[in-house]
């Protein structure tokens, strides 16, 4: 394991092995910028390491946790602590999503999606927030989704509320720090080719069958440059920003319905 002792910057990726995440990694890496990459998957995050401390001679920590795990946060702060590193960056990514009528899914995956979502969110911030406001310096990013400016998704109820929950605590949070040297983003990117869909059951559905339009890098650089710019939320590409637009602006019954059409699994 590489600390950060000169100091240099660090940002902390969640959900880092993969998708956004990792490409997050590459856009931090290439700024010079070491990294605690966390996931679950021991192999890939090590792999992912090995290959940004080769190309860009960066500090890489690797810590392998399930952030759906109650004490998980806790456990990934604590060992950041441990190895002396400070976070300068903190990328709330790690995600995932549940699909089907909520009648029909499983309580377990609900609940263990709720604590990913949300509250692996707040815990991660609640830990890291107080230095960053002691150095009067540190920017925060959280990845919510287009679902967070919807009304609802009739076949994913609570993935959407999930992220309407990352959505809504970013601008309160990002509020409160104005002028603290703290800033907070919210990342809210449409369908974007990465695993979430296959893992959530989403890839059915005429949403990722028909408007699979953003690569992970185009939404990853998106969302590095709002937040390096202090930005509270960053919509990537026009089809999103048009879906944004009408999920605010249209009759909530006519966006549910059109919802409820484009979560149906399509055969």
């Amino acid at each position: 394991m590489n600390v950060t002792t000169d100091g240099k910057k660090t940002a902390l990726i969640t959900g880092a092995s993969s998708g956004i995440g990792a490409e997050l990694a590459w856009l931090f890496a290439a700024d010079g910028i070491g990294l605690v990459l966390v996931a679950r998957h021991r192999d890939r995050l090590d792999a992912l390491a090995e290959q940004l401390r080769s190309r860009h001679g960066i500090d890489v920590m690797t810590i392998a946790a399930d952030l759906s795990e109650p004490e998980a946060p806790a456990s990934v702060h604590a060992a950041v602590t441990a190895a002396g590193i400070t976070v300068d960056y903190l990328v709330n990514n790690a995600g995932v999503g549940v699909h089907g009528g909520f009648r029909d899914t499983r309580l377990e995956d609900e609940l263990a999606m709720m604590r990913l979502n949300t509250a692996a969110v707040v815990h991660l911030t609640k830990r890291f927030l107080p230095a960053m406001l002691m150095r009067r310096s540190g920017r925060i990013l959280n990845v919510a989704s287009l679902a967070a400016l919807q009304p609802g998704g009739p076949g994913a109820a609570a993935y959407y509320a999930s992220k309407a929950f990352v959505l809504s605590f970013s601008g309160g949070l990002g509020a409160e720090l104005r002028g603290s040297g703290v800033s907070v983003t919210a990342l809210c990117p449409g369908p974007v080719d990465t695993r979430f869909q296959e893992a959530g059951d989403f890839a059915k559905t005429l949403l990722y069958r028909s408007f699979m339009t953003r690569r992970p890098e185009s939404v990853a650089k998106a969302g590095y440059c709002a937040m390096q710019r202090g930005r509270m939320v960053c919509v990537p590409g026009l089809f999103a920003k048009l879906l944004a637009f009408g999920g605010q602006m249209a009759p909530r019954r006519l966006t549910l319905a059109i919802n409820a059409m484009l979560l149906r699994p399509r055969g």
